[in-house]
């Protein structure tokens, strides 16, 4: 089986081609980028244009037809409401032409799936950091449970938001990361409150430090990323305890930044446990996650009969059937 993934939630317009073996054939992606962050009607927009011209690459790639496909998996939430739509009714069309199924997939547990496959986990603890979520996951009771999570935004939006404050253009993760190699510590607010973290405060905090000329971007960017950083890696640790789990997985775009990956992998060497993070190329949002978690309901008999996208749809309420 030959499952193509539409992926759509916010700012990645993304097309992934996966086999019911797990072998990736396609991971296409065109993103949206602008100085002053996302705008959902923008966004939107954006990945109406770029549509086709991913669909063409993905399956250009795979070295396919559009016939060669399957199955059709599109990601129908959380995510913007404008975008989940853009890539809903390019899946319908894509089904419709090619008369194949269509599923729809939670965007959150598709990137718990896709690490599962490719890291070889067997039951690990996910740290999931991306731009709207933060949480701290297990599978137990057949559900996948929240043990921990952001009380207001999500780690990749407090990068973006630090970013934009300071005119370091978007997405600004990957440029607060160079920049905070060449900074030092100073204080910023450390706010774990039981098995939740909170990162508006510091956001605050360290834009008015730069703002009042009270500390050098470098150091702010370098002390937002050891506080933040540090918070994660105290409550995925405390997780591990609870569950009594040897294995931490990180999952989400964030987790491609190196500085998070080496303090969690110290973490987890100081309790002989073991440390993976998704490989960069599937750590950002892509259609590869879609696909495959797709061919998990597909194969397990989950249905739709009508399309339709659930922009709040959280991880722990979606009926786990393919385990």
């Amino acid at each position: 089986m030959l499952s193509l993934g539409i992926e759509s939630t916010a700012h990645t317009f993304g097309v992934g081609i996966i086999n019911d073996k797990g072998k990736i054939l396609a991971n296409v992606k065109d993103v949206f980028t602008c100085k002053a962050g996302m705008v959902p009607n923008e966004v939107a927009e954006h990945h109406k244009k770029a549509a086709g011209s991913v669909i063409k690459k993905a399956l250009s790639s795979a070295k396919l037809d559009l016939e060669d496909i399957n199955l059709v998996s599109f990601a129908h939430g959380p995510g913007l409401p404008p975008c989940l739509l853009v890539g809903m009714n390019k899946a319908v069309e894509l089904s419709e032409k090619i008369k194949a199924p269509i599923i729809g997939v939670n965007h959150c547990i598709a990137h718990l799936t896709i690490g599962d496959l490719v890291c070889k986990v067997k039951d690990p603890v996910y740290l999931y950091v991306s731009g709207a979520n933060t949480q701290v996951i297990a599978f137990t009771n057949k559900k996948y449970r929240i043990f921990g999570e952001t009380l207001d935004i999500g780690i990749g939006n407090a990068l973006d938001k630090l970013g934009r404050e300071l005119n370091l253009g978007f997405p600004a993760g990957p440029v607060i990361e160079k920049l905070a190699k060449k900074g030092k510590y100073i204080m910023l607010p450390y706010a774990v409150k039981g098995m939740d973290v909170s990162f508006s405060g510091m956001v605050t905090k360290a834009v008015r430090l730069v703002k009042e000329s009270k500390a050098f971007i470098e150091d702010v960017c370098f002390s937002f990323q050891e506080t933040a950083f540090s918070m994660l890696a105290e409550v995925a640790e405390r997780a591990m305890a609870h569950c009594n789990k040897n294995e931490l997985l990180l999952i989400g775009g964030v987790g491609a930044n190196k500085r998070l990956c080496k303090m969690l992998g110290i973490m987890c060497k100081e309790r002989n446990a073991k440390f993976k993070a998704i490989p960069q190329n599937l750590a950002g949002d892509n259609g590869v996650m879609i696909a495959w978690q797709g061919i998990l309901q597909h194969k397990s008999g989950k249905r739709i009969v009508k399309p339709d996208i659930f922009p709040y749809e959280r991880t722990d309420a979606v009926n786990v059937c393919w385990k």
